[in-house]
């Protein structure tokens, strides 16, 4: 245990000298946020914004574009979720948020994309583009290829996981309404859900836990996705989003200097646009009718209740007619009350006829046939 931790110590402190060797990169970081979006996703109407167009550093939050390159090529056949990844000496020596992969490790694709989504991996982002493309750079060009598709003119990656730029090497751009593009079409596939809805999730054969660096997940009702990022230049960023009532908003926020600050502005930005986009109304019948089918149940004809029927001579005129009508004077009311005191008089006269009467003798010869 003690050479494990020395090592993973180690590592941790070469990646962070690294990194700091890295080319510099001016703090863009502000409070509240440098800008922010809000969208309807299914629409795309823009219900917020504050300086969408404004250029920003994505840091991990493009982990969404690696994602949805990737099950895409699951979706052409390319590669499959079951599909084991080798993971390569230049995977296991990223540095950051990360799983600790070693070169003599496999993991399914499956695996690799929850560690990416979840615990914001980049050594999962790296062994993925290299299982999936040969090569990062071949990886990120799919990444470009695809925001130039949809339509992200701001946009340009230079990386798979959002890191500070080495030596020689560029930003990662984007602004918050390309992101807002990209999360519209990553809101269009339900599998997606699958891994930046998860808050936790056990990999290695339950030795390491997976925790999502999302914290809207569980606390802001309806939220399952989609990514945060974080590296001190870029401050923190967040593309949130959530669905209520057959309505999905997507919310960014970008650039914050406070992780706090950047989820309550999530947050806040997530009720406004609910607040602006009514429910569905289709949705709202299909949920209020089996309620009202529960509350308020068929009654169950008499006819067929498992109770005994009532005898030729019962008056069951209590129990069929409602209690208002029932307190009202018929005209046969008192024929049937004469009716009924001469039935009684008639039943009392022939109860007392046979209790008066005497025993009948008993034979001692009882038969049992």
């Amino acid at each position: 245990m003690k050479r494990i931790a020395l090592f993973l110590f180690f590592g941790i402190l070469c990646a962070q000298m690294a990194l700091a060797a890295g080319a510099k990169v001016n703090s863009i970081a502000q409070d509240p946020y440098i800008s922010a979006l809000v969208v309807d996703a299914d629409s795309g109407k823009v219900l917020f914004e504050d300086q969408a167009g404004k250029v920003v550093y994505p840091a991990s939050v493009l982990k969404i574009m690696d994602l949805l390159v990737i099950l895409e090529q699951v979706e052409q056949g390319r590669i499959k979720l079951d599909e084991m990844v080798q993971v390569t000496p230049e995977a296991s020596k990223i540095g950051g948020s990360q799983i600790y992969l070693d070169p003599k490790e496999q993991f399914s694709i499956q695996d690799l994309l929850y560690a990416l989504a979840v615990q914001s991996a980049n050594d999962a982002a790296v062994a993925l583009a290299i299982h999936v493309a040969g090569s990062t750079e071949g990886f990120v060009a799919l990444m470009n290829k695809k925001a130039a598709e949809l339509g992200m003119k701001d946009t340009h990656f230079y990386s798979v996981h959002g890191l500070p730029p080495g030596k020689g090497q560029k930003t990662d751009q984007t602004t918050a309404r390309d992101l807002g593009i990209l999360g519209r079409e990553l809101a269009k596939r339900t599998d997606i859900f699958e891994y930046t809805g998860t808050k936790e999730r056990p990999i290695r054969d339950g030795k390491f836990m997976l925790r999502n660096h999302n914290h809207l997940l569980g606390k802001i009702n309806g939220c399952d996705g989609f990514k945060t990022g974080y590296f001190q230049a870029a401050g923190f960023s967040i593309v949130a989003t959530a669905k209520r009532g057959g309505v999905r908003i997507i919310a960014i926020v970008m650039g914050s200097k406070d992780r706090k600050v950047r989820d309550a502005k999530a947050a806040e930005l997530l009720a406004k646009g609910f607040a602006l986009v009514p429910p569905k109304p289709e949705l709202a019948a299909a949920v209020s009718k089996p309620e009202a089918a529960v509350s308020k149940p068929e009654p169950t004809p008499e006819k067929t209740v498992s109770a005994p029927a009532p005898e030729p001579d019962a008056t069951p005129v209590a129990a069929k007619t409602p209690p208002a009508e029932a307190a009202a004077p018929s005209g046969g009311g008192w024929g049937m009350f004469f009716l009924g005191v001469l039935v009684g008089i008639v039943l009392c006269g022939v109860l007392a006829f046979y209790l008066s009467r005497p025993p009948k003798r008993r034979s001692k010869f009882v038969n049992y046939s």
